[in-house]
Formats: structure tokens, C-alpha cells, sequence
């Protein structure tokens, strides 16, 4: 669907899509567009050199990935006392990586942007995860990681337990879980965790931006159509509104929440 221009978000896009930026660039840049306008990227980028290179500096010549994964571990999360936010986890600024480097705290997708870009400085490509609910890395495919929980080392009975604890035993394990996303998937799935966060803070703007710059990527998502049309709702544009909620109910005719929908059309229309 055709959308209104926003500056901010055809920025962000140009960004996100153009190859010759990194994953973390394009996080610093996230963060810039939506909450830290002046944010010096170049500084953030110097303090994720300087946690590489004091963690290369204490390695012996061994390269066994073993051996790598556990000193970086401990330099991470023992020495420099990285962690998951268990205690604020919905804290919408556990989406930028500027504020987990500062506070040493972030999301499964945070903590693991950081996980992998801090391996590469001893030789270690680690893969980020599509999990469902929780972001994950893997080596090769043989180690997979949860660096939220200290870079813990799991199996297939713990990914089970993720999944049972997020999705109330639903969800089977399946092999396909440990895909790994490109950076464009995982900037997808950081911009649509933001909004969420925005939502349960009651910030609407700032959870529409997100909406549309996911639409700006992926202009047929059902899921940021019909959010992109609740939260019209909730800033009082009725008309903007309606068009997303009523394009939402054509794409997915039989959503499990087209009751919910169906209801807060007609309280629209009662409304005006």
C-alpha cells in the first residue's frame, strides 16, 4: 500500500538496504533515526573495537572454537559484566545497541548482535539465530548459543523449553528454528520488538514510526497493516484507520483476531 512520506523513514531504508554498512552500523543507525539524533556512531564503534581487542589481547594462539567460545564468554559476561535484562525486559532502550554497550544490558537480539560482532575479532563467524521469541547464535551447526543467558551452550530439550515458556507448549522444536536471518530479517525483527516495547509504554507515534518503517521494507505484512491501522485508531485518525483495518481484513480473512477487529471497525465508524 502506498504511504505517506516520512523523511525518517525513506532515511532509514536507504540505509538499511545499501550493502556497504554492517550489521552494527545499521543498529547505530536505528538508533539515531528513532531516539539518539546525536548519536556518534564512530565512538560507539570504537568502544565494540576496544571490547575486540582487549579480549584478542588475553588469547593464547589456541584456535580451538571450544576454547574461543568460553574466553569469550568470560570476557563478556564474567570481566565485563554483559547481561541479559530479565529484570526490565520490555524497556524499549534494550533495543539500542549504543544503550547496551552503556548499560550492559539488552534483548536476546541485542546481546547477540553484540555476541557475534565481538567474535569476529577472534576469528570465531558466528551465525545469528531466528529462534522464535528469542534471538540465538550458532557455530556452525553444532553450537548454538544463547548469549542473553551468559553464552550458554544449549540443546535441543532447552530450545524445547524456550519455546514451551514463550508459547505455553503450542510450539514443537522444529530444525528450521536455527535458520540463520540475514541483517535485513534481524533489522525487521529489532524495529517490530521496538514497537511492541513503544506499545506497552503507550508511545503510538513512536510504535507507528516502527510500523512503517517494517512497511517500507515489507509493504504487504498483515501483521504491521493491522497494527499500522490500530494505532491510527489510538492517535485519532479514523479514516487512516479504517483503510488498514479494512486491508488487514482482506489479506487475512480468517485471522484469529478478526472478531477484535470486525468490533473496533464498527466503534470507529459509531464513533464518527
Amino acid at each position: 500500500m502506498k504511504e505517506e512520506f516520512d523523511p525518517f523513514v525513506a532515511e532509514w531504508v536507504s540505509f538499511a538496504k545499501n550493502p556497504s554498512f554492517n550489521l552494527v552500523e545499521k543498529c547505530f543507525k536505528f538508533a539515531q533515526i528513532l531516539e539518539y539524533p546525536d548519536l556518534n556512531v564512530e565512538e560507539y564503534i570504537k568502544k565494540i573495537n576496544m571490547i575486540g581487542m582487549s579480549l584478542k589481547e588475553t588469547l593464547s594462539d589456541v584456535k580451538n572454537p571450544t576454547y574461543l567460545i568460553s574466553m569469550l564468554n568470560e570476557h563478556l559476561f564474567e570481566n565485563l559484566g554483559f547481561s541479559g535484562d530479565d529484570n526490565d525486559y520490555y524497556n524499549p532502550k534494550n533495543n539500542f545497541l549504543n544503550e547496551v554497550i552503556d548499560k550492559k544490558v539488552g534483548l536476546p537480539i541485542t546481546i547477540s548482535i553484540l555476541y557475534a560482532e565481538i567474535a569476529k575479532f577472534v576469528g570465531l563467524d558466528l551465525k545469528i539465530v531466528g529462534f522464535p521469541s528469542h534471538v540465538l547464535v550458532k557455530y556452525n551447526e553444532e553450537m548454538i548459543l544463547d548469549p542473553f543467558y551468559d553464552g550458554r551452550l544449549l540443546d535441543v530439550d532447552d530450545l524445547q523449553e524456550i519455546l514451551d515458556v514463550n508459547f505455553g507448549g503450542e510450539i514443537e522444536f522444529q530444525p528450521e528454528f536455527l535458520d540463520e536471518i540475514s541483517s535485513e530479517q534481524i533489522l525487521i525483527r529489532l524495529t517490530r520488538n521496538l514497537k511492541n516495547s513503544y506499545i506497552q509504554s503507550f508511545v503510538y507515534d513512536k510504535a507507528l514510526r516502527c510500523v512503517n518503517m517494517v512497511l517500507a521494507i515489507e509493504p504487504e505484512s498483515s501483521e504491521e497493516i493491522r497494527d499500522k491501522g490500530i494505532l491510527e485508531e489510538r492517535l485519532l485518525h479514523p479514516e487512516t484507520a479504517l483503510k488498514y483495518l479494512n486491508k488487514y481484513l482482506e489479506i487475512n480473512p480468517n485471522a484469529e483476531d478478526v472478531d477484535f477487529i470486525l468490533e473496533l471497525i464498527r466503534s470507529i465508524k459509531t464513533r464518527n
